[in-house]
């Protein structure tokens, strides 16, 4: 029962000890473990993969994607990351700039500001074409001037006071960075009762919200209410009456992945249009290897 029980946390948990990670590698590849199959079964997967929306506030979305290896995680991400188009400032021409900011700088900030334009109802510039066209380029026109304020104090060194002008503000609504991150499901196991003293310490050391106390019996008992809340900072590891009651680990096949958008798009937008660039690539993979000619 012990060989089992290390057998089937090998596989399925990432293990925090106080000096180091244990099981870090993905290991349940046929023929690995005796009594396992670990063939791929399509069925299998798709009974076990499962996709859970946690929260959606404005442009921030989280949700969790169970069932899965590391590397079609990472691969979401970075598509997510990368391949989405977007609409951006590509070229700037600049005819008269007599502000104290380089034209060079000037068009790095323009190309940070989203454009809330759709990319789906444009269409890719053909290569080699230089003139851009309504189906694949948008224009803007950028004519403003800095105007002295008169009713400003004549002693006033303040530029906000002296000057009636435009702040990145008032027309770059949304912030110019969109992160795509994922963590594995924290996992807080107690491996006997901690009460009393050692309970409240034991809350200490985690984050708000993950171990809660209750009142049994006239005393104070420990338990996990919300190991998600978790960030691992391993804390407990530092306690030499604690170290060796818990034990902290990962959910190996649990993803939570948290999304914010630019604004250009709605987060889950981002993510439908990052799983179809994921089916596009697998079904491009599949066609290269149904054209590869079998000996």
């Amino acid at each position: 029962m012990a060989a089992q029980r290390r057998t089937a946390e090998m596989r399925d948990r990432v293990v925090l000890g106080e000096f180091g990670v244990r099981n870090v590698h993905t290991t349940d590849f046929p023929g690995n473990y005796s009594g396992y199959d670990d063939a791929w079964d399509q069925r299998r997967f798709e009974e076990a993969f499962r996709v859970d929306v946690i929260r959606q506030e404005g442009d921030a979305l989280e949700f969790d994607m169970v069932g899965i290896d590391a590397a079609i995680a990472n691969a979401f991400r970075r598509i997510l990351l990368a391949e989405v188009p977007t609409m951006a400032v590509e070229k700037v021409f600049v005819y008269n700039n007599t502000s104290i900011v380089q034209d060079e700088i000037l068009a790095h900030r323009l190309g940070l500001i989203p454009i809330r334009a759709d990319p789906r109802l444009f269409e890719y510039r053909n290569q080699g074409d230089e003139e851009g066209t309504e189906i694949d380029t948008l224009q803007f026109q950028l004519k403003i001037k800095c105007s002295r304020n008169s009713q400003a104090a004549k002693e006033s060194s303040d530029p906000d006071e002296l000057y009636f002008n435009h702040k990145g503000k008032d027309h770059a609504k949304f912030s110019p960075v969109a992160t795509a991150s994922y963590r594995l499901l924290p996992d807080i196991t107690l491996l006997q009762p901690i009460e009393d003293e050692a309970a409240e310490m034991l809350q200490k050391c985690f984050s708000p919200g993950v171990i809660e106390i209750q009142n049994i019996k006239g005393k104070k008992v420990a338990r996990v209410a919300n190991a998600r809340l978790d960030t691992f900072s391993r804390e407990v590891f530092r306690h030499e009456s604690l170290k060796n009651l818990v034990r902290l680990a990962r959910v190996r096949n649990h993803y939570i992945f948290s999304v914010e958008s630019t604004g250009i798009l709605p987060p889950d937008v981002l993510v439908s249009e990052a799983i179809k660039i994921l089916m596009g690539k697998c079904q491009r993979f599949l066609n290269e290897l149904d054209s590869v000619p079998m000996e």
